[in-house]
């Protein structure tokens, strides 16, 4: 049993590792915001060690750690996955996995779901036809192996969430991926907006869905689509776009930058996965550095703290859901600007074409 540190006064507590296990995936995603290696020959292109992994739980429970989401690359590609999984729910933590569902057999459903603290996984598909997934995924077969996946997860006694990320080609197949998605026995699914980060940066020039569309699919989704459906849609975009009924019942949209920390498959500590992408909110290594320390004084978490949300910029500083929101992701904000306190993207460009809600503005003529 840790004992609790008590953290200096302004430091939050912290509550949840994101840790991306692996540098390669075995697929080449279009979309993905991080961008690991593509693994044509096998191998996991480089993972977290799993002494530095145990470092990292025992550092962090007297800061505060109760949770893990295991994520990539793809997680399961990693040697150590399920005897990691194992180790954190022998430490009393319960955890959650983001995967492409390709490597999920029978048996890691069946262990996951009766031997472990793993209590939400979620799989990514991006469309009700394969041909569209395995054009996103950039590798045939994909979509087959996904949804085996996907099954062995239900059988197992999971209802996962599915995650489809959305660009011109899959935008037709919504409603008939959510009526799959109900059919197969899945208990969510969760919209994403390419992000422009990574390869993300090509498919969203190239076939990326417009704020505009994005806005009317949105509201569509909320509005109507859920209406008809009994699971959850999650479309994750910023808090000011949601209805009062996804505000008061839906969390699934906020990052929680103030208690949670990244560990990327080099052992190196960051923000999030963006530390791929961008080295400044990389913040020391595990196993050099000494975690407490990091959390408490690493400059950059310290400005963060300090600067978040009084100093946001743009639209996000006069929107009153901003305390909340945080910007939506500051991660994204901080690689398309270089500033921590920058306006969200999606909501300067919304606010530029007249679509940002106005009741949600503090001024209705923001300067």
């Amino acid at each position: 049993m840790s004992t609790k540190l008590e953290l200096p006064e302004g430091v939050p507590p912290l509550l949840t590792y994101y840790i991306y296990m692996t540098a390669g995936c075995n697929l080449a995603c279009r979309h993905c915001w991080i961008a690991p290696q593509f693994l044509r020959n096998g191998g996991t292109g480089g993972h977290l060690d799993f002494e530095l992994y145990k470092i990292a739980i025992e550092e962090g429970l007297p800061l505060g750690l109760s949770n893990i989401k295991y994520t990539g690359g793809e997680p399961v590609l990693h040697p150590d996955f399920v005897k990691m999984v194992d180790y954190a729910t022998e430490k009393g933590l319960s955890s959650r996995m983001e995967s492409n569902g390709t490597l999920i057999t029978r048996e890691i459903a069946q262990h996951l779901k009766s031997h472990t603290a793993m209590s939400f996984i979620s799989v990514s598909l991006d469309g009700v036809e394969a041909a569209t997934h395995d054009y996103m995924r950039n590798v045939p077969g994909a979509f087959e192996r996904a949804v085996r996946g996907i099954s062995y997860l239900v059988e197992a006694g999971y209802r996962p969430q599915v995650i489809i990320s959305l660009f011109k080609r899959n935008v037709p197949e919504i409603e008939a991926f959510v009526k799959w998605a109900v059919d197969m026995g899945c208990g969510s699914v969760k919209f994403n907006l390419i992000q422009d980060s990574g390869r993300g940066t090509q498919l969203k020039q190239h076939e990326g869905v417009a704020v505009p569309e994005y806005i009317e699919i949105g509201n569509w989704i909320e509005k109507e689509l859920q209406a008809q459906v009994p699971i959850p849609l999650v479309y994750s975009w910023p808090m000011a776009f949601q209805g009062l009924s996804q505000l008061n019942h839906d969390r699934a949209n906020i990052c929680g930058v103030f208690n949670i920390l990244g560990i990327l498959s080099s052992g190196h500590l960051a923000m999030c996965g963006i530390g791929t992408q961008e080295k400044d909110l990389v913040y020391g290594r595990l196993g050099e550095d000494r975690l407490a320390d990091i959390w408490a004084n690493s400059p950059m978490l310290q400005d963060l703290r300090a600067s978040m949300p009084g100093k946001l910029e743009g639209v996000c500083r006069d929107c009153i859901l901003n305390q909340i929101c945080l910007g939506y992701c500051v991660a994204q904000n901080y690689f398309a600007t270089g500033q921590l306190t920058a306006a969200n993207t999606f909501c300067e460009q919304a606010l530029e074409a007249g679509l940002f809600p106005v009741s949600r503005l503090r001024n209705l003529q923001p300067t």
